[in-house]
């Protein structure tokens, strides 16, 4: 063929579904001329490589009468599409008068990158009623298209038209099918896809492996990326590469990575950015942040992917400050931040709390127009929640459009986290009355939430949402459950739970062995974490602190100790300031303040708040001055918010009739202005809370509670109660007694037992710890009534039943 062109005619064809693959090529041709395909003018449309060279070259095209020649036609078409400009590519399509197949061809593929599915499929029927011809590219367009919209039914139909028309053993086309149900998350059907071809080249493999890594499943995308090499003999490529290390990272199979980064260095793929990205990403999820930032420093050339990796890295590896320092390089570096990277930087101010440079942040978000984007408003909405600024982020979610179950998830946590519980279960309740379905993290925060609330009935209601949803099968959700149950008096029921659950998580066991801890079963809470140790899950620190803190609660002195020596010893955990306060508290509990205050002087770690406080509170129980004074002042030097440490302090003294010192606790603290926290008492009764505070009469029952009140005092006295007046000076005898008589947990125990049926038991929260005389009170109250009492106080629960306490008189 001399100097000429072939290519198809626009002559009306029958049906595509009626034509065998190859039919097309026995179809009229057009021919160009050879001067025509050599002209000047298609030399420079073949080199442009911008729109503002295409609009300087366009006037040429004109001007030597080469508009109307198909060769330029298609050729405009698909530069006009590649530069992103689908309006003018179909200015030049639609006049065209007899329009040949690669036209056809170029539009559609315009239409793919450009346009909506609707859209593209609009085009592709009119071009199908036209009689022209598909090729196999058409079909991977088409697919493509179906994967980036995640719609898996119409690419079905695309994958049934390519076997109707013959397509079924052309290994592209498969292998774009592959990609369609993988990119769907339909993965059994890409795998069938894959087990069903005659030839699998490298290209396959990498689908599937990479289909296997994205869609959660890295042990089987490792598998076959082994086969590939054991049974196929391909050598993998950066691609393979690529695809592998996020099933390493998920894994956080380390091995496998390195030796991963083994091969790339002996293929000398690592002079690929996204190679390096790849290998950053991993290393930074397998904990070796070091490693990854080395690898990131000694890039030739960074991709804002790679900062963005990099800057996640640290992010989520802990590392929050790092992770805004590098933040603020690439800034300096005039990089321009994606989304990506704006979200990455916005979660590493949440974690540290750093509210002001999260809301420049959100001003930078306003310079990059990003504002719309739902994602980084979603993390926005985080970051003020976790910065105590939910009032912030419920203004953006208010005029968020578009919300997504994201967008709910984040301010129903922001606003469970802070003692909001209220709101977020009327948002969780506006949410399912707008028909989003709630997933596992929306249950886990309103399950949290609940917790809080310490309210049996609302924990039943969430639970039988969490059994209609499906989602009490997630083992976070019954962990949570778990949990919820124990904090709201029901620990045999969340012992029940426990034993359901097939697959236990650590957090599980720490949800029961702590749950066990608070209600003072120590013996349950013991025999539970040596079954554990049995097992295959492995304690953390969490674990200990639990073990520890429930041995404290027993008064297992020498268990307790057992177990923070293992920690370390057996487990290589090294113990937290948290840990060394569990242990000063389960010392100073057992009267063993001596020994408290030498294991204090011997930590290798600066005591904290918590641990003085645990100090201070064992002093007030023994009524140890010395020792009190001395973490007293230890504390007072950390400035602590909390006045309940003075309180402590002026109680120690009163007990030792210490009046000038306690005189001068109190001065303090009026000139701090510092005051006593009130206590309050709650009980939930018919769906509403009602509050008690000591001595008030605001509760429209008053009358009738201070006079039940009157006659169940003189019951329990004559049962053998006696007023334990030590905590009350500077008043009468009678009016000692009168005063311990109206403390909050009374009237809300008075209120309990006039408004429910004989039998039913009564539940009480309390902010503040059970006092002597209240505790004493009710043991005998549940004596004389035959009912159970039980009650949540700050720290631990209390169950009293027929005159006897679960802690044992040991709180």
């Amino acid at each position: 063929m001399t100097s000429q062109l072939l290519v198809s005619s626009s002559t009306p064809l029958p049906s595509s579904s009626s034509l065998p693959p190859s039919s097309f090529l026995s179809q009229r041709t057009h021919r160009i001329p050879a001067h025509v395909y050599k002209h000047p003018t298609a030399i420079l449309l073949e080199l442009c490589t911008s729109m503002k060279e295409l609009q300087q070259f366009l006037p040429l095209v004109f001007k030597n009468g080469l508009y109307n020649e198909h060769l330029f036609q298609t050729k405009l078409i698909s530069l006009f599409c590649k530069f992103g400009s689908l309006n003018d590519a179909v200015k030049v399509f639609e006049p065209v008068q007899d329009k040949i197949d690669p036209v056809y061809h170029t539009m559609l593929k315009g239409h793919v990158c450009h346009s909506s599915l609707a859209s593209t499929f609009s085009f592709y029927s009119g071009m199908m009623s036209e009689g022209v011809v598909p090729v196999v590219y058409n079909f991977t367009y088409l697919l493509k298209a179906c994967a980036e919209s995640f719609n898996v039914n119409a690419g079905k139909k695309i994958h049934g038209q390519l076997i109707v028309n013959g397509f079924s053993s052309n290994i592209y086309a498969m292998t774009s099918v592959m990609n369609l149900y993988a990119k769907c998350g339909v993965m059994a059907d890409a795998y069938k896809m894959f087990e069903r071809m005659p030839e699998r080249d490298l290209v396959c493999w990498n689908t599937v492996i990479a289909g296997y890594a994205q869609n959660g499943l890295p042990k089987r995308a490792m598998k076959l990326f082994l086969q590939t090499q054991e049974l196929e003999g391909h050598r993998p490529d950066e691609v393979t590469v690529i695809s592998i290390l996020p099933a390493c990272a998920s894994l956080g199979s380390l091995r496998i990575g390195k030796s991963v980064h083994g091969y790339v260095v002996r293929g000398g793929f690592q002079s690929f950015v996204n190679v390096e990205t790849a290998l950053i990403d991993m290393y930074a999820k397998c904990g070796l942040l070091e490693t990854a930032r080395l690898i990131f420093d000694r890039m030739n050339y960074k991709t804002v992917v790679s900062w963005n990796t990099m800057i996640d890295g640290y992010a989520q590896g802990g590392n929050s400050e790092e992770a805004l320092k590098l933040f603020d390089r690439m800034l300096n570096e005039k990089l321009r931040p994606s989304n990506v990277t704006i979200m990455a930087a916005l979660h590493a101010c949440a974690e540290l709390g750093d509210l002001h440079r999260g809301q420049e942040i959100h001003a930078l978000i306003n310079q990059l127009g990003l504002g719309s984007d739902i994602s980084v408003t979603n993390s926005l909405i985080s970051m003020y929640c976790k910065c105590k600024r939910v009032d912030i982020a419920n203004e953006l979610f208010e005029k968020l459009q578009g919300k997504t179950l994201v967008s709910w998830n984040a301010i129903i946590l922001g606003y469970a986290q802070h003692g909001h519980v209220n709101k977020a279960l009327s948002l969780f309740c506006e949410m399912q009355m707008k028909n989003i379905k709630p997933d596992s993290f929306t249950m886990v925060s309103v399950i949290s939430g609940v917790s809080d609330l310490s309210v049996l009935q609302q924990a039943k209601w969430i639970h039988g949402i969490a059994i209609r949803n499906y989602s009490d099968k997630e083992i976070f959700v019954m962990t949570a459950l778990v949990d919820m149950y124990a904090k709201c008096g029901a620990v045999y029921t969340a012992r029940k739970l426990f034993d359901m659950t097939q697959e236990k998580h650590v957090t599980t066991w720490n949800a029961m062995i702590d749950g066990y801890g608070t209600h003072g079963f120590g013996e349950e809470a013991v025999e539970l974490f040596d079954e554990m140790r049995k097992g295959h899950t492995k304690p953390n620190n969490v674990t200990f602190l639990s073990i520890i803190s429930a041995c404290s609660h027993a008064g297992f002195v020498e268990k307790g100790r057992q177990y923070f020596a293992i920690m370390r010893e057996e487990y290589s955990l090294e113990p937290s300031v948290d840990h060394y306060g569990a242990m000063v508290d389960l010392l100073g509990r057992a009267g063993r303040l001596d020994e408290a205050w030498r294991f204090i002087q011997s930590m290798p770690v600066k005591p904290g708040i918590n641990v003085y406080g645990a100090m201070l509170g064992a002093c007030k129980i023994h009524k140890n001055v010395d020792f009190g004074e001395k973490a007293a002042e230890k504390l007072f030097e950390l400035g602590p918010d909390d006045g309940g440490y003075h309180v402590l302090l002026a109680n120690i003294y009163a007990m030792a009739s210490m009046w000038d010192k306690l005189a001068k606790v109190r001065t303090l603290m009026e000139k701090t202005g510092i005051q006593k926290t009130p206590g309050c008492s709650l009980v939930d009764l018919k769906n509403e809370i009602h509050s008690f505070y000591s001595g008030s009469t605001r509760h429209p029952q008053s009358k009738r509670i201070y006079s039940y009140l009157k006659i169940l005092i003189d019951k329990i006295k004559v049962a053998g109660y006696v007023p334990d007046t030590n905590s009350i000076h500077d008043v009468e005898d009678d009016v000692q007694e009168q005063l311990l008589h109206t403390h909050s947990e009374k009237l809300a125990i008075a209120f309990g037992l006039l408004n429910t049926k004989p039998g039913t038991p009564i539940h009480i929260r309390k902010n503040l710890r059970v006092c002597v005389d209240c505790h004493n009170a009710t043991k005998y109250i549940s004596l004389v009534t035959k009912r159970e009492i039980i009650v949540r106080d700050m720290r631990r629960f209390h169950h009293f039943k027929e005159g006897i306490c679960s802690c044992g008189d040991y709180w």
